[in-house]
C-alpha cells in the first residue's frame, strides 16, 4: 500500500468523476479553469492531496485539500468561510470495493502534511445525519463528511446552519516526528487493522 501525493502527475490516477470537477475552485457563476487552478494550487502549497493505492499500483481512493483560500466554494456553504488559517479539506472519493480504512488513511495524511506544513487546524464541512439514515446514503456525498466520521478524528463543531457543520481539528498540540507522514500513515493504519498477537501461554 503507498500513500502518494495528489498532484499534476498523479491526477489522471484519480476517479474520471474528479477529472473536470471544479466545483470547489469555483463560485456564483463563474466557472474556474481545473488546468490553472492545479497550477496555482502546486506554486502555493505543492501537492493539493492524497492518492491511496493498493500493491499493485490500483488506485483506491484519494483526497483533496490545501490552504482554505484555494477553494471559493466554501465561503458560499452553510456555516462557512472556513478560517484563513487552516487547511480545509473538501473532498475524497473512494472506490465501492475499497476498505473502510482507506478514507481514514486519507485523511491521517492531510492532518499530517497540514501540522508538517505549520497550519494552525484543519477544516471540513459536515452533514449531521438522522440516526436512521442508511449508512450508504451517509457516504453518497463526499464533499460534505458524515459527522461521524470526523468525531473518529476528533474534530470539534466551529459552526452550524441547521444540519450542516464547518468542523475543525487544532493542530497546536500534535507534534511531529521524524518519520515520514505517509510511512506514518501507512503504519498508523496498518497497525489499528492488524489482528493483536496471540499470548504466549505460561511456561510449565
Amino acid at each position: 500500500m503507498q500513500v502518494r501525493g495528489l498532484t499534476r502527475g498523479t491526477f489522471e490516477t484519480t476517479a474520471t468523476v474528479c477529472h473536470a470537477c471544479v466545483w470547489w475552485q469555483s463560485r456564483g457563476n463563474k466557472t474556474a479553469s481545473k488546468q490553472r487552478w492545479m497550477e496555482r494550487a502546486e506554486e502555493e502549497f505543492e501537492e493539493w492531496g492524497s492518492v491511496y493505492a493498493d500493491d499493485d499500483g490500483r488506485t483506491l481512493g484519494s483526497m483533496q485539500y490545501g490552504p482554505s483560500s484555494l477553494f471559493p466554494r466554501a465561503a458560499d456553504l452553510p456555516a462557512g468561510p472556513a478560517s484563513d488559517d487552516a487547511v480545509l479539506v473538501t473532498c475524497s472519493h473512494v472506490r465501492a470495493d475499497a476498505g473502510e480504512w482507506v478514507e481514514k488513511s486519507l485523511l491521517l495524511a492531510a492532518i499530517g502534511e497540514a501540522r508538517d506544513r505549520g497550519a494552525a487546524a484543519l477544516e471540513a464541512f459536515a452533514y449531521r445525519y438522522a440516526p436512521d439514515t442508511e449508512p450508504a446514503v451517509r457516504h453518497v456525498h463526499r464533499t460534505v463528511f458524515p459527522r461521524e466520521f470526523l468525531d473518529e478524528f476528533g474534530f470539534l463543531t466551529l459552526r452550524r446552519q441547521g444540519r450542516v457543520e464547518l468542523c475543525r481539528l487544532e493542530l497546536g498540540g500534535l507534534q511531529p516526528v521524524e518519520e515520514g507522514r505517509r510511512a506514518r500513515v501507512l503504519r498508523v493504519v496498518q497497525e489499528a487493522f492488524s489482528p493483536a498477537p496471540e499470548p504466549v501461554p505460561p511456561g510449565p
